[in-house]
C-alpha cells in the first residue's frame, strides 16, 4: 500500500502503532523525519514507550548535534528503550512493527513524502535484516556520548554549511551578520572541535560524524 503524505500516514496506521506485541523497530536519520509539525508532534505521542515489548531506535550521528535531542533519546533510553547510533548517516525513515509490518519512507516532496506499508513476509523479512546487520554494528547511545562526538551550536553548524560551499571568508562573514575576525575565531573553534587540521578536513570529519547535513 502506497500512501502520500505524514498526516495521513498517521490517520491510516494508527492502528499499527496502538498494536505493538512484542518489538517496535525505528531506524531514521535525525528526529526530525516528519516535516509537519502537527504530524511530528502526533507520531512522538504515538510512539510505543512502554510495556512488555522491546524497543528499538536506531539513528544517525546527526540525532546528537543538538541538546534537546540528546535529551529526549536519553529519556527514552531511561524509560527502556535500546538506542544506539549508527557508525553514519541512515537514509529515509523506516518502522518494523513486530516483524509483521513495515513502513518505508520516501525522500521529502512538494505534495508531500510517499510511503510504503506492506505486510509481506519477504520484504518486511529482508528490511529487517538490513536492519539488524545495522544495529550490529551500531554504538549504544550511552557509550557513544561517552565519546568523543562533536556538540556543534546552531550558529557552529552554521559556519559549517559555509565552509562547504567554496565562498571567500569575507563573503561567508558577511552573509552570517559576521566580523571577518569572529567568523574565522569560529572557523579555528570548529577546526578544534572536529580534531581537523584544515578546512577540508573538518569537512569530511563532520561527514563522517553525519553532521554536515
Amino acid at each position: 500500500m502506497t500512501i502520500r503524505g505524514d498526516l495521513e500516514l498517521l490517520a491510516r496506521t494508527e492502528h499499527l502503532f496502538s498494536s505493538v506485541r512484542e518489538e517496535f523497530i525505528c531506524a531514521a536519520r535525525d528526529l526530525n523525519t516528519w516535516p509537519d509539525p502537527g504530524a511530528r508532534q502526533a507520531v512522538r505521542g504515538r510512539m510505543p514507550t512502554g510495556g512488555t515489548h522491546r524497543i528499538r531506535k536506531l539513528l544517525s550521528p546527526a540525532a546528537l548535534a543538538d541538546e534537546g535531542s540528546r535529551d529526549h533519546l536519553s529519556e527514552l533510553a531511561g524509560m527502556g528503550a535500546h538506542v544506539r547510533i549508527a557508525a553514519t548517516a541512515l537514509p529515509h525513515e523506516t518502522i518494523i512493527i513486530d516483524r509483521r509490518f513495515a513502513i518505508l519512507a520516501g525522500a521529502n516532496a512538494p505534495g508531500g513524502r510517499e510511503y510504503t506499508v506492506t505486510t509481506a513476509p519477504t520484504l518486511v523479512g529482508s528490511v529487517h535484516a538490513l536492519f539488524e546487520a545495522a544495529w550490529e554494528t551500531a554504538t549504544d547511545l550511552k557509550a557513544f556520548l561517552r565519546g568523543e562526538q562533536p556538540q556543534l551550536d546552531a550558529e557552529s553548524r552554521t559556519v559549517l554549511r559555509t565552509l562547504g560551499s567554496g565562498a571567500t571568508d569575507e563573503t561567508a562573514a558577511r552573509q552570517l551578520g559576521m566580523s571577518l575576525r569572529t567568523y574565522r575565531r569560529r572557523v579555528a573553534e570548529l577546526l578544534d572541535a572536529l580534531d581537523a587540521g584544515s578546512r577540508f578536513q573538518a569537512g569530511v570529519r563532520a561527514g563522517e560524524l553525519g553532521l554536515s547535513g
